[in-house]
């Protein structure tokens, strides 16, 4: 049915009745897009609501505090049933394993320190998920991430949430733009949590006190090193602590214990200087300290770039930006300087400690809440 262009828009933005508006939303279980999916279906949407199996659940049946396991399933199936409308679950277990936690696995062992849930994003949910939405003829996908997308002069932006404390632009940096045009997130406007908890009350969901997710949903209590010697047997081999010339200081028990900028738990205390983790060499098992001085970084390179400015990257030499380097860190002013129209060399104004390869630099509007993308930190050699 073509849309009438003189009827007003809907809250989806689209020129027709809610009734008349399909919209798959992805549901992990959680109160998040639990009250998205409630709230739609409450305006009278044609809502059909899908949740992924990402992973073999069964260790994490009792585990509190991470997505996708069976308690969720049930959960997001209660919701459907509460307020009325279809609900699938759908096996995404091999394409995840393919896409997100074989990287992980391999990327850690590299010695970077990876953001699976990024990977999740852009190659599970907003890729095989947000096309089985369009094989289920929705007009759009909504999801319970805290972000938002606005309306620009030239095409739809990203832009961060309301909510700086729950803001989760750093996971969506990689949202292509034709994604962007189809997905909505309508929790993004919300000034805080418990403006969530509260629709959730309103609509008598029995999620409304579910805690939030805290883990990686495959990396129980966030033991990172126990997941990849399961993945990868003989992981762990041990190897020699040394400082930046090669003396060695100590021994440790496997690389993948290790992550940059990590002070404690290194076993050779009494120094007179405190020393941190500068460095891993997996192919020599190396794990290299120092100063924290040594941790300070001005120049980044960065690849895999997802750029969603209106002009195309490589017009300008430089762009004068924010950047995040980290998820738990504020946007700090840097130069993105472009390479290609997939690569670019970042310089930050103000050193950071422990910038990390594996983790994502994400790119902020000076002068406003658009984010333009973002790329991939890598070692540049």
């Amino acid at each position: 049915m073509a849309l009438d262009r003189t009827a007003p828009l809907n809250s989806l933005g689209f020129a027709k009745p809610p009734s008349e508006t399909r919209v798959v939303v992805a549901m992990s279980g959680g109160v998040d897009s639990s009250v998205v999916a409630a709230q739609l279906a409450s305006e009278g949407y044609d809502v059909v609501g899908v949740t992924l199996q990402l992973y073999d659940h069964g260790a994490a049946l009792a585990k509190k505090g991470a997505c996708c396991a069976g308690r969720d399933i049930h959960d997001a199936r209660r919701v459907a049933e509460e307020m009325g409308f279809a609900h699938y679950v759908l096996d995404y277990e091999n394409k995840f394993k393919d896409a997100v936690i074989d990287e992980f696995a391999d990327s850690y062992l590299a010695g970077a320190t990876p953001v699976p849930c990024i990977r999740c994003n852009e190659r599970v949910k907003f890729k095989d998920l947000l096309e089985t939405a369009k094989d289920l003829d929705a007009d759009c996908m909504a999801t319970g991430h805290y972000i938002q997308r606005m309306m620009g002069p030239a095409k739809a932006e990203l832009h961060s949430a309301a909510d700086s404390a729950r803001d989760q632009s750093y996971f969506l940096f990689s949202t292509k733009q034709e994604q962007l045009d189809y997905l909505r997130f309508p929790l993004g406007h919300l000034p805080s949590k418990d403006d969530t908890r509260a629709l959730a009350e309103k609509f008598g969901l029995s999620v409304a006190d579910k805690p939030d997710s805290q883990d990686i949903c495959f990396v129980p209590n966030g033991n990172y090193a126990a997941v990849i010697e399961k993945l990868r047997p003989g992981a762990a081999e041990p190897g020699d602590i040394v400082d930046t010339e090669g003396n060695v200081l100590g021994h440790h028990n496997g690389v993948i214990h290790y992550t940059i900028g990590q002070r404690r738990g290194l076993g050779i205390g009494g120094l007179e200087t405190p020393l941190y983790v500068v460095r891993l060499d997996v192919d020599l098992k190396h794990v290299i300290v120092g100063p924290k001085e040594l941790l300070s970084t001005r120049t980044i390179p960065v690849r895999e770039i997802n750029w969603l400015g209106d002009a195309p990257l490589m017009s300008q030499d430089e762009w004068h930006v924010l950047v995040r380097v980290r998820s738990t860190r504020p946007p700090r002013p840097a130069i993105i300087r472009p390479i290609s129209e997939v690569e670019a060399s970042v310089e930050l104004l103000t050193p950071e400690d422990g910038v990390s390869p594996g983790q994502a630099c994400v790119f902020y509007d000076v002068d406003s809440t658009r984010i333009f993308g973002g790329g991939w930190i890598w070692r540049g050699y």
